[in-house]
């Protein structure tokens, strides 16, 4: 190395290693207990920082150790397994982001299909992010194939020979994920271009030779750099420490995720109910309020999920929940993926008493947490629901509505 490059080789070695290696213990609070899906996605989601910000100060941290460690440094030495060893954090630390992600895609769980709240809500009431999931969910397909070539990508971090290859599928998979980000105004973009920035490092060590190769077409060595180890039990723990990675962060990892929908409730709602209903009745303070496209009050129509979810359209305005990162909770009422980026409907939470015919409703956006109905419901027949309580009396029935999105576009649909 020449007498720049070492000192660029003391910044980035000190700059990467403060972005890669967890020492921002203050993030595993967050973290579940164990190995199971929830912990094992948060873990391989690290970051130092949420904001560029955070960069800056590692930057700046970065910089100070760079000078130090020229000034303390006696005799040049020799960097060459010490780039070899900061590649191969930067390979695994990448790869897991990679693979938790791509393994989310894969099932598929990130962008399920849209729920029938999200089918019956207006176009212009879901957020650009929200519309971007959703768009990506209608096909799951083609959200598994994003997927499996995002997976791929991180898998082939996990050796030195293919890894070039794999940073370069990042660069463009996960370009693109930034820019939708940026587009879509999503939440994420600050970690994919962490993401990226590992990337574009791992790339430039094999730049010379990919050019070479490729764009110049010229007999081109392999890298001969290869990993020295003073005692072979080393060797052995190095290969261990590889399998354990692959055993916990793509076995247990995916098997986990894929008997684990994330997005939507689990707990099982009102039997039979789920579809839309139309309002034919209602009443509010015993006053009949007739149909209206304005009433702030009235609800225009309720929809019941298959899980424990009932989401109301009228036409009161509030403020919609806007969170546009991916989260894993575990707990029902804390899964917004139906509610947030949504401003055309109210969304409720509910738990059923089944002996006294009592839905006991919680909205679930964390603006309104003190929203709270207590709902009797009676079924005079199977298209037919009643609610009511001391302030409210709705009378709804189902409406045999067909989704074009669902049965197909290419057979005969009659409405």
């Amino acid at each position: 190395m020449s007498g720049y490059q070492r000192i660029l080789f003391r910044f980035f070695f000190i700059y990467f290693v403060l972005q890669a290696v967890p020492f921002n213990f203050k993030y595993f609070e967050r973290v579940p207990a164990g190995f199971g899906f929830r912990s094992l996605f948060y873990i391989s989601r690290y970051m130092p920082g949420d904001s560029f910000a955070t960069w800056g100060i590692i930057a700046i941290i970065a910089l100070a150790g760079t000078i130090i460690w020229s000034l303390t440094e006696r005799k040049n030495q020799s960097y060459e397994q010490l780039y070899y060893w900061l590649r191969v954090i930067l390979r695994y630390r990448l790869a897991a982001g990679i693979i938790a992600y791509g393994l989310l895609k894969v099932f598929p769980q990130q962008m399920p299909f849209p729920s029938i709240s999200q089918l019956n809500t207006h176009y212009g009431d879901f957020t650009a992010w929200k519309l971007f999931a959703i768009s990506t969910g209608i096909v799951p397909s083609m959200e598994s194939f994003l997927g499996l070539v995002e997976t791929t990508a991180g898998l082939l971090l996990l050796s030195r020979r293919t890894a070039p290859i794999g940073a370069g599928i990042i660069l463009t998979f996960t370009g693109n994920v930034f820019l939708s980000n940026l587009a879509y105004e999503g939440g994420e973009y600050v970690y994919s271009l962490y993401l990226i920035s590992m990337a574009v490092f791992l790339i430039v060590y094999d730049l010379q030779r990919i050019i070479s190769l490729i764009s110049l077409q010229q007999p081109t060595a392999p890298d001969p750099v290869k990993p020295q180890y003073k005692k072979a039990w080393l060797r052995y723990a190095g290969i261990s420490l590889k399998l354990l990675f692959i055993f916990f962060f793509v076995g247990v990892y995916g098997i986990t995720a894929n008997k684990t929908p994330y997005q939507y409730p689990l707990q099982a709602g009102l039997s039979g109910a789920a579809g839309i209903y139309n309002v034919d009745a209602f009443k509010y303070k015993g006053a009949t309020l007739p149909y209206s496209l304005t009433d702030s009050i009235r609800w225009k129509d309720v929809v019941f999920e298959n899980w424990a979810t009932l989401s109301v359209s009228s036409n009161q305005t509030f403020a919609p929940d806007l969170s546009n990162t991916e989260e894993i909770y575990d707990n029902d009422a804390d899964r917004n993926f139906e509610s947030s980026g949504n401003a055309g409907r109210r969304f409720y939470t509910y738990v059923n008493d089944t002996a006294k015919h009592i839905l006991y409703l919680q909205n679930k956006n964390n603006h309104y947490k003190d929203d709270r109905l207590l709902l009797h419901y009676e079924r005079p027949d199977s298209n037919t629901i009643i609610l009511y309580n001391d302030s409210l009396h709705v009378v709804l029935s189902k409406l045999n509505k067909k989704y074009p999105l669902i049965i197909g576009r290419r057979k005969p649909l009659k409405l």
